[in-house]
């Protein structure tokens, strides 16, 4: 019998509720998904996180809808940054529409140096996983740095354009917004275009890539990467170029290993792998390719991809601060944490990695359906009368209630 819905269901019941909509049995929506009705029905019950994005991505597509109508958006509980994080999504969605290249833009132009230091601001935010601040500061500079094309500082004012929507589309992706992302990702294409630079064209790419990818469209973000990659290979002698083209090949690998196609994901990776020997870690871009993030993504596909030993492997060799960038460590801790939570036994560290990202980045942890899914399966392991303090702290920070729990 069919669990009486909540007024925040989790990823299960959304599941269940669509499938059962459709009038399909588990066993039939399974086989459309290609994963076995046992685990289909385990998720459905509650008695299996869905924190798994390849999984998310498959029963969607089976499903006909998309991931983030399974995962909804996460209620932040107390958080009120969080909250606020959230909220401001729509004004930057607002933002990000008003600023097309072929329309006039609106207001008057700042001036380029007030510009760049509000941008080095949001910067700043973005980098620390601020998104609250950050959401503040993006609708103003936006449409301001839009006006400020059409100046005698147009091509500076076109370059902040580009790193301002290029930002938005990271920060709707980070908060569960893919359409949003995938529009702030479109307008620094359309900026890139403008500007005729053919490395900033590849970054817009690697950024509509990751969009793609956040929807669950594996196929799509590994034609996109793969294009581009394509056309910025020429150019892979350039240090400005490399850290794009590094991103682009561990997006394409990625992709590679979510559709199920290990030849492509070997090549991928042993591209990018190389082409890391040879530039280091670096903070081109701010994308931060190198070495280390490059472990960052594979320990992601390993836990996605049903080897979370060797994502917890890859983790203890492993430095993240090598990184300076919240903003990226910020998914090593959650997603080492869904490798250890995959494990049996585990659940200790798995909490210990999430604690850690929550204090680092109350926003994000707080507002990723796919964390509080790991939180669930975790309180679910562990009985609230034998779950340790961390645990049930996190969960009550996070709004996670035993009763929740499937009986």
């Amino acid at each position: 019998m069919p669990r009486r819905p909540h007024l925040d269901p989790t990823i299960g019941e959304r599941i269940q509720s669509r499938r059962l909509l459709r009038g399909w049995s588990v066993r039939y929506a399974a086989s459309r998904s290609g994963i076995s009705h046992a685990t289909w029905s385990r998720i459905e019950r509650g008695l299996q996180a869905a924190d798994n994005r390849f999984v998310l991505a498959a029963i969607a597509a089976a499903l006909e809808c998309a991931p983030v109508d399974l995962t909804g958006t996460a209620m932040p509980a107390g958080d009120r940054a969080a909250i606020a994080a959230q909220a401001s999504m729509a004004s930057v969605r607002t933002a990000l529409v008003d600023i097309d290249l072929a329309e006039p833009a609106a207001g008057t132009a700042r001036p380029i140096t007030e510009l760049t230091r509000d941008h080095e601001l949001l910067r700043d935010h973005w980098r620390r996983c601020d998104f609250a601040a950050a959401g503040r500061l993006l609708p103003r500079l936006l449409r301001d740095v839009h006006a400020a094309t059409t100046g005698k500082d147009r091509e500076p004012a076109l370059r902040l354009l580009f790193d301002a929507s290029w930002v938005a589309s990271s920060t709707a992706r980070s908060l569960g917004y893919p359409a949003e992302a995938w529009l702030g990702a479109e307008r620094s294409r359309d900026v890139a275009e403008a500007l005729g630079d053919e490395i900033l064209v590849g970054y817009a790419a690697f950024g509509r890539a990751m969009a793609a990818l956040s929807c669950g469209s594996f196929g799509r973000g590994l034609t996109l990467a793969k294009r581009a990659a394509h056309n910025l290979e020429p150019r892979a002698g350039q240090p400005r170029a490399q850290a794009v083209l590094g991103s682009l090949y561990v997006a394409c690998a990625y992709a590679s290993r979510a559709l199920k196609q290990a030849d492509g994901y070997q090549t991928w990776a042993s591209a990018a792998h190389e082409l890391a020997l040879r530039t280091g870690d670096t903070t081109t871009h701010w994308l931060y390719f190198g070495p280390t993030n490059l472990n960052f993504w594979r320990i992601a596909a390993d836990a996605d991809g049903d080897d979370p030993e060797r994502a917890v492997a890859t983790a203890q060799s492993t430095d993240p601060t090598r990184i300076d960038a919240m903003i990226r460590r910020i998914y090593f801790y959650t997603d080492v944490a869904r490798a250890y939570a995959q494990l049996a036994g585990m659940t200790d560290s798995a909490v210990r990695y999430l604690v850690v990202a929550e204090r680092a980045a109350p926003q994000f942890v707080h507002s990723s359906p796919l964390i509080r899914e790991t939180v669930h399966g975790l309180l679910r392991n562990s009985a609230p009368q034998r779950s340790g303090a961390p645990l049930r702290g996190l969960c009550e920070r996070m709004g996670i209630a035993a009763e929740r729990l499937p009986s």
